[in-house]
């Protein structure tokens, strides 16, 4: 009897996507490198999988997070060629998602990367990260679906959100391997070209200050929340969205905050706290460095107790300013976007809980991250 390729994909999915053990991924892995007539199956079965992914709530960022947060880089750029090769089959999307797409991680010979065995490696290898994926895929739990609303004709002016998105992005990488590195000098370094890239940019000043109230229906966004110290980036993110008259409800386990407001104040919220991530990583490296030539070790208590700092110092900044800002002619509007925003988070999280920050132990890093949030600059909106 012969096998299909539709029968070496079941056959591989059976033996390896309901089964945690390296011994099932071998066999599954075994299958698929045997037979290459399988490639466009197991590729369309991918895609479908992607497309899953979006009915259950989830969007092309959410999954590339994800990936990289489970996997690794070459998953990373499997997931990203599978999501560009779904697009064509999805429905009209919004200008928050097209920029997504936008930005998701380039990949040499994409085509092969997603439909056979990409340069470089053998059928076995390929096989083995196609299913690491498709199994990580399959398990995706259900997400709170977004709502985009559609954005005004003259909120298209200026750099716009793609290209907005594309450059926080690279400032985020910029402070991800900041964050990772082991050395001091090197992690300051990163971190002043991120600052370097967010001046030229002029996104934490002059789009602040640029966006204006939108009389659309709220709607919602998720900004990624990573490790280490996400208790306090969380508590930072929240104090923002406050401010900015939004609401911030933190998914732990998935490493994400979904922001729910206006979209001008969703935009604002993602560049005021990538703004302050940036400044926070700064300042929090030269005063590390400044601890380690002193002779301390503990880092991790001291960075964890720094953010802290931070992000409660910022969120009393930041409610100080917005009370400034509020005129008795702005105070019904302001009531009315409230509630609109308040039932609005009501109606997608019925359910919520509270957390509070662990950890936080270290007089020193309290300190240095307090005085540094009295030096962050906060754009006034």
């Amino acid at each position: 009897m012969t096998s299909t390729p539709s029968s070496t994909v079941e056959r591989a999915f059976k033996a390896a996507l309901y089964a945690e053990t390296d011994t099932a991924l071998d066999t599954g892995a075994s299958l698929l490198a045997a037979d290459p007539a399988a490639d466009d199956e197991l590729a369309r079965r991918g895609r479908e999988f992607v497309a899953t992914a979006w009915r259950r709530g989830w969007q092309p960022a959410d999954v590339v997070r994800i990936v990289r947060r489970e996997l690794d880089d070459t998953h990373v750029r499997l997931a990203s060629a599978l999501i560009r090769a779904q697009a064509p089959y999805d429905g009209p999307r919004g200008p928050r998602w097209t920029a997504q797409l936008a930005e998701l991680p380039a990949a040499a010979a994409e085509t092969a990367e997603a439909t056979g065995t990409p340069p470089r490696t053998d059928r076995f290898s390929h096989a083995t990260t196609v299913l690491e994926l498709y199994r990580l895929l399959l398990r995706l739990p259900s997400l709170e679906p977004l709502d985009e609303p559609t954005r005004r004709p003259d909120s298209a002016r200026g750099a716009g959100p793609a290209s907005e998105s594309r450059m926080l992005t690279r400032i985020r990488a910029l402070l991800a391997k900041a964050e990772a590195t082991g050395f001091p000098e090197e992690a300051e370094a990163l971190s002043a070209k991120a600052q370097e890239l967010m001046a030229r940019h002029s996104i934490d000043e002059a789009l602040l200050a640029a966006r204006a109230p939108s009389p659309d229906a709220p709607g919602a966004c998720r900004i990624g929340v990573e490790a280490p110290y996400e208790q306090a980036k969380a508590v930072l993110l929240d104090a923002v969205a406050t401010a900015n008259h939004c609401r911030a409800v933190w998914n732990e386990p998935l490493g994400f905050s979904t922001v729910v407001g206006f979209e001008a104040d969703l935009e604002a919220v993602e560049l005021l706290y990538t703004s302050l991530l940036v400044q926070a990583t700064m300042a929090m490296t030269k005063a590390e460095s400044a601890q380690r030539a002193g002779g301390r070790k503990r880092t991790r208590t001291f960075r964890q107790s720094f953010l802290a700092a931070y992000a409660h110092r910022i969120g009393t900044r930041l409610a100080t300013a917005a009370e400034t800002q509020v005129t008795d002619d702005l105070l019904p509007v302001l009531a009315s976007r409230e509630v609109a925003v308040t039932t609005h988070t009501d109606r997608m999280f019925p359910e919520t809980t509270t957390t509070r920050l662990r950890g936080v132990n270290d007089e020193a890093g309290w300190t240095e991250g307090a005085q540094a949030a009295d030096r962050a600059q906060v754009a006034p909106r």
